[in-house]
């Protein structure tokens, strides 16, 4: 199956929260912001299936080559961080 990479239209930049599941007893859900689905209206077509790749780098040298690497594919990556809240 292919797989195509979604653009955004414009430059994103908000936060949002991960949130544990009490019934399924695990952190699996991801919930998208109303800005992000705005920016890929794709994500509205309740028919298609989606997928992601997340990447995560030990050091900024892997980054930087994985940069590179992604530069010649269709699209630009996301980036997500994760903060501890205290």
């Amino acid at each position: 199956m292919e797989k195509k990479t979604l653009t955004p239209r414009n430059v994103i930049k908000i936060k949002g929260k991960l949130s544990y599941s009490e019934s399924l007893g695990a952190w699996n859900t991801l919930r998208f912001r109303r800005e992000i689905v705005r920016e890929f209206p794709q994500l509205e077509e309740k028919r298609s299936k989606f997928s992601y790749e997340l990447l995560h780098f030990r050091d900024m040298k892997e980054l930087q080559e994985t940069l590179k690497k992604l530069k010649e594919e269709d699209g630009f990556p996301l980036i997500l961080r994760l903060f501890k809240e205290e």
